[in-house]
């Protein structure tokens, strides 16, 4: 004789139950939202300290930014473009003169990059960033 199984048919699952996938979403989205602010905070850069060294004794020129974008160059005012000549004739001097830049501490940065471009287009490899010590 035959035995017979007491089986039961299985019903088809018409539910899927998406709680316990939530629960580990949330999980990992609280995990990353915790754990990506260390991440940032995390690099390490150095800014540059206000009491730098003192500025070169001689063999200088400066250029300054003022507020409202005129560039001088050893107090002459001068174009951009008669800038760009004057400091293509000075980098040709030997010793090279260091460059002291000098910008309006109004003035946007973009506009001291400018400054910075050309100098470098015109032959200066360096340049002295100017700055006013803290509480002055």
């Amino acid at each position: 004789m035959r035995r017979r199984k007491n089986r039961t048919p299985m019903a088809a699952i018409d539910q899927i139950n998406v709680t316990p996938l939530l629960d580990l979403t949330f999980l990992l989205l609280i995990a990353f939202m915790i754990t990506m602010p260390l991440m940032e905070y995390g690099t390490s850069v150095s800014p540059p300290e206000m009491n730098g060294s003192e500025l070169p004794d001689e063999n200088f020129n400066t250029v300054e930014l003022t507020k409202d974008g005129t560039f001088l160059l050893d107090g002459k005012v001068l174009s951009q473009s008669e800038l760009a000549d004057q400091l293509t004739l000075l980098s040709t001097r030997k010793p090279k003169p260091d460059l002291l830049v000098r910008g309006d501490g109004e003035q946007t940065y973009e506009k001291v990059l400018e400054l910075l471009k050309i100098a470098r287009q015109c032959g200066f490899e360096n340049a002295v960033l100017v700055t006013q010590a803290e509480g002055k």
